[in-house]
Parts: structure tokens; sequence; C-alpha cells
């Protein structure tokens, strides 16, 4: 399956979330206003991947600890964003789903948040 559609999924599974574009990329709102994730298809660089919300001192950590697969998006990087490659070998879309539903907590408010599993 398409790394896109496969994203998509993942985010269009999580309560009152919208998609549209937002600086020419597919973006993921919450109740259409606070984005959670967006997707990066060689936006500033050659390299396909996405951005996300992340809680506090997860960037530093997962980027540290596995550069290959992580790093500090621009433009969101200094608000603890974490960017998530997905054009390298054996991609984890359990994990892609985890740090989805991660950056969807991190933005949406607790009624929503309360209807997670």
């Amino acid at each position: 399956m398409d790394p896109l559609e496969r994203l998509r999924a993942a985010c269009l599974a999580l309560p009152e979330v919208t998609e549209r574009l937002s600086h020419g990329e597919p973006t993921w709102f919450v109740r259409g206003k606070k984005t959670f994730v967006t997707y990066a298809d060689h936006h500033h660089d050659d390299r396909l991947a996405f951005w996300c919300a992340a809680p506090p001192g997860a960037q530093e950590e997962l980027v540290a600890h596995d550069p290959v697969r992580f790093f500090r998006p621009p433009y969101v990087g200094h608000r603890g964003w974490l960017g998530v490659y997905l054009d390298v070998e054996g991609v984890d879309w359990d994990e892609i789903a985890e740090l989805v539903t991660d950056a969807y907590r991190r933005v949406a408010p607790a009624s929503l948040v309360a209807r997670l599993p």
C-alpha cells in the first residue's frame, strides 16, 4: 500500500479528524482546526516523510536513538515536532500508528482523547 494511504488511514481512524491540503501537502486536523500530522512528499529535500506533534522530549530521544528514521523537521521542529522518514527499509506501521495517536493526543481536546481505546 502507498505510504500516503497508510498514513491517511491511521489519521482518519481517529475521532473528528479531517484532511485538507496545507502548504501543498496533505495535512490532518482535529475538528478542522489543529494540525497534528502533515505529509512531507519531498517538501524540503529528496525524502518522503511526515511531521507530527510529539510529547515533550520525544523528538530529541528518537532522533538521537535512530537518526536514519527520525529527524527534526523544519518550521515546527523547534516546537518539539517529530519528523519520520517513510522512505526507509522496514517501516514499522504499528509504530507509525502509535506516533500518529500520540500526536493526536497532544492537540485534541480531552473529550476526544477520552474516546480513544
